[in-house]
């Protein structure tokens, strides 16, 4: 088949982008060409892929996003399917790494929001691929996204299709993994009583970065002497350091900006934090699970569930409460149960089906009918 995927941005340390990739490469490996169509592509090029760079012009990012469709809609009638990643017109299939944002909007914005051009925009895209009569079919990564879909747009229940996690097995700790966490913390001078947390995502506000701050500023003098704060992600950290130096911790928050180390990492730290305001799915808890490093995170994220089945952490239910997680983090960081919480990661990573996903996508992107 030949295949067109359309993605608004690539750069290599965002989950959607690696899952795009993963999902574009099993395609390309079972003979089918994929061809992809972006405004913006960061990064090392992919060879088995034909990457098409769409220019676009404008400040805000609904204005490019309408010029990128338009620009390539006459060039999408070629191909036998179309699939997106993000929400957009002309899709014969939606990859569904986004909440709903209708929900999200009256959720959290007032009634005015709704008179503003970006949210309009941002409507007309999402209803072109979930209103009852789209057509597209949606490949779900979260049973909780498809009810929120169906009450706002009628989505027919028919087409969605319920995607496993797509956790990579390499991220799975090896065998010399306790040889790797010593020289990981080692290189960055963390020694045997200290502590590491680890925050990993782009999107450090989404992630509940500003939680972490707040809890790691409110813990016992002792412990916090000897913890560190570690933040890996693509995003701009300077609200944050200056929040850091607030607060008294900027000498313990360590900024890595995007990695591509960051199962190292995983297998060096001693905590996940991952308090996220919202978050469809949350990748990096699975990639902490299989890894055996012990999760903090909250009920609003898509994969936390994964984190309760496997008694490997805490998930913290809505709303959210500030001085929950403070004590959280130090009922854990001085927990007997991180022993514990490591085997049922690994047993967990061992047993469950958390890694099928690119494969899957591909399965049905086949099953369809030309």
């Amino acid at each position: 088949m030949k295949l067109a995927f359309c993605l608004f941005k690539y750069f290599p340390f965002g989950g959607l982008q690696r899952d795009f990739l993963r999902i574009a490469k099993e395609c390309v490996r079972r003979g089918h060409q994929v061809d992809v169509f972006t405004m913006a592509w960061e990064g090392e090029l992919e060879p088995s892929v034909s990457i098409n760079i769409i220019p676009v012009s404008g400040a805000q990012n609904h204005v490019r996003a309408q010029q990128f469709v338009n620009q390539i809609q006459s060039k999408l009638a070629l191909y036998d399917w179309v699939v997106g990643f993000n929400k957009m017109p002309l899709l014969d299939v939606y990859y569904a790494a986004d909440t709903c944002y209708q929900a999200k909007a009256r959720r959290q914005r007032g009634a005015w929001y709704r008179l503003m051009p970006r949210y309009r925009h941002l409507i007309a895209y999402e209803k072109a691929v979930f209103a009852a009569d789209a057509k597209t079919k949606i490949l779900l990564l979260s049973k909780a996204q498809q009810a929120e879909f169906m009450h706002f747009y009628e989505t027919p229940a028919e087409l969605f299709e319920l995607l496993p996690p797509g956790i990579a097995k390499d991220r799975r700790a090896p065998s010399n993994a306790a040889e790797i966490r010593n020289k990981v913390r080692e290189k960055l001078a963390i020694q045997a009583n200290e502590f590491l947390l680890l925050l990993v995502g782009s999107g450090f506000k989404t992630k509940g970065l500003d939680r972490v701050l707040l809890a790691f500023a409110a813990m016992p003098d002792e412990l916090k002497s000897r913890s560190y704060v570690y933040v890996v992600g693509e995003d701009n950290p300077e609200l944050f350091k200056r929040e850091a130096k607030k607060l008294g911790i900027s000498s313990q928050v360590k900024f890595l900006g995007g990695r591509n180390d960051v199962a190292d990492l995983l297998l060096a730290a001693d905590l996940l934090l991952h308090p996220a305001y919202n978050e469809n799915t949350g990748t990096v808890l699975l990639e902490a699970l299989v890894s055996g490093l012990p999760v903090l995170t909250t009920d609003v994220c898509g994969y936390a569930e994964y984190i309760s089945k496997a008694c490997a952490g805490a998930v913290l239910s809505s709303p959210f409460n500030q001085v929950e997680f403070n004590q959280t983090v130090v009922r854990m960081l001085l927990s007997s149960e991180q022993t514990t919480w490591k085997k049922n990661a690994l047993a967990f990573a061992r047993e469950a089906d958390i890694y099928g996903m690119p494969e899957k996508a591909a399965d049905y992107i086949e099953s369809l009918k030309l």
